[in-house]
């Protein structure tokens, strides 16, 4: 009976915009008995952007180097020919690629990286310093090569190259079907605030920002969600048509339930969750309506406009008493079997510029050292094109962007743009270098986490032996 009254309340909070978290005041700090270690001092947020679909890394960074170049042209001669055709000419082209000089270029042996033109506005953000490039993440259980994997000889993750279960274990280790994410376990571990907004999604409920005693607050980019005619065109609280307090008051009972007496413990706990649910909502918008206006502009997309939340959410955290926050945002279309060339130039145009005006935002709060952005997708795709495009794959390089990134670096690896090397799974299929939980724990260190922490966290962290992977300031 428990659990399942934990599911339906998990389900119907998500459902309701709020975090379920107990009696005491929403901007009140709650007790608990765990004793934590982790560092609460001052103020850190991570944001999870996710690329749905699986981005192709191979074409986000792409050889420079001569013969690498030669050789990825050749693998891949039907999507350079759909980017010749494209207005304007390929954005392929050699000469047209943008150039990355890292800080630890030595170390590829003579090989070059660049970004395609869509991505300039993080080539700057790289080029300054505020912006690093982790090579080859994906998950693993163990480190892995070739022979390891077609030998089957070590522990592989469960159902590879499938969507939903790859997304599911990027943000829970596990795959479709877990209910506890890494993002809301990491909160889990920071006491001395009220868990509600300290795990928010912009893009509906998500297993990644899941906890123990921790769940997503739900934010449109428009604002919290409310009842429908509660608010008059001023935004005040003064009812339906009628313009009465007193309806409105009666209103916003019936909504909270406050009259009925319940027996029933699921009816108990649903009144419970609608009442949160207006509570929570009342008290970030009643945070949010005296917050001063972002300068900041943001692209007008769907990313523009969930990263403006963010923004704006993060703007608010003084008034809601937040020390750590954490925030998932999400973007679909990468699953780019076909007319690739079109649709990555896209995508990558508007979340390049959709990060840009992201950072620009928190340098204008004065705490981009403080939030630190960072890309997780389902996986990579095969450096083997199909024609016009690409399929599935594993490993895939991402973009960490904040002030506390230590920038214009790679880490981990950027594998050959070859097949059959140690880290090819065929057809170009990346076995990862560096696993979701280096990338993640690294992150969750910055956040504040000791190592016992960030071990219960990420169970198959043990296995490697670098935990930390040095990105982070």
């Amino acid at each position: 009976m428990s659990m399942n009254r934990r599911r339906f309340l998990s389900s119907a909070s998500s459902a309701g915009a709020v975090s379920f978290a107990g009696s005491a005041g929403l901007l009140t700090a709650l007790g608990n008995s765990k004793a934590y270690a982790a560092d609460m001092s001052g103020y850190k947020a991570l944001v999870c952007l996710f690329f749905f679909g699986g981005q192709d890394a191979h074409d986000t960074v792409l050889p420079f180097d001569q013969s690498s170049y030669d050789g990825y042209a050749a693998l891949r001669s039907g999507l350079f020919s759909d980017y010749a055709a494209q207005a304007g000419g390929s954005s392929r082209e050699r000469a047209r690629l943008r150039e990355l000089a890292p800080t630890n270029a030595a170390e590829f042996g003579g090989r070059q990286f660049a970004l395609p033109e869509a991505l300039d506005p993080l080539k700057a953000l790289f080029d300054s310093g505020n912006a690093a490039i982790i090579g080859n993440v994906g998950p693993l259980i163990e480190p892995m090569v070739r022979s390891d994997f077609n030998q089957g000889i070590k522990t592989q993750p469960q159902r590879l190259f499938s969507h939903n279960d790859q997304q599911s274990t990027w943000m829970s280790s596990s795959p479709e079907g877990e209910t506890l994410g890494w993002g809301g376990r990491l909160v889990d571990n920071i006491a001395g605030q009220t868990p509600i907004f300290s795990a928010i999604s912009t893009f509906g409920n998500t297993v990644f920002l899941s906890g123990q005693t921790t769940t997503q607050f739900a934010l449109s980019t428009s604002g919290p969600p409310e009842v429908s005619r509660l608010r008059n065109n001023n935004n005040g609280l003064l009812g339906p048509a009628s313009g009465s307090d007193a309806a409105a008051q009666l209103l916003i009972d019936q909504y909270k339930d406050v009259r009925a007496i319940r027996s029933n413990l699921y009816e108990k706990d649903s009144a419970a969750v609608a009442e949160r649910a207006f509570s929570s909502n009342e008290a970030y918008r009643g945070a949010l309506d005296n917050a001063v206006a972002l300068e900041t502009a943001f692209p007008s997309s769907r990313l523009g406009a969930q990263l403006g939340a963010v923004a704006e959410a993060i703007s608010i955290r003084g008034s809601l008493n937040m020390s750590r926050q954490v925030f998932f945002v999400g973007m679909g279309g990468f699953d780019t079997h076909d007319n690739q060339a079109e649709d990555l130039t896209l995508l990558h145009t508007d979340y390049a510029a959709s990060i840009a005006a992201f950072y620009a935002a928190t340098q204008e709060l004065g705490i981009e050292n403080d939030v630190t952005l960072f890309t997780g997708s389902d996986f990579g795709r095969s450096l083997v094109g199909n024609g016009n495009g690409t399929d599935h794959g594993w490993g895939a390089h991402h973009f960490v962007v904040g002030g506390a990134v230590n920038g214009n670096h790679i880490y981990g690896d950027i594998p050959p743009y070859a097949t059959g090397h140690a880290h090819d799974a065929g057809n170009g299929r990346l076995i990862p270098n560096v696993s979701v939980e280096q990338y993640a724990a690294t992150l969750g260190k910055w956040y504040g986490l000791t190592d016992t922490e960030l071990t219960s966290v990420f169970p198959s962290l043990v296995n490697f032996a670098q935990k930390d992977l040095g990105f982070m300031v």
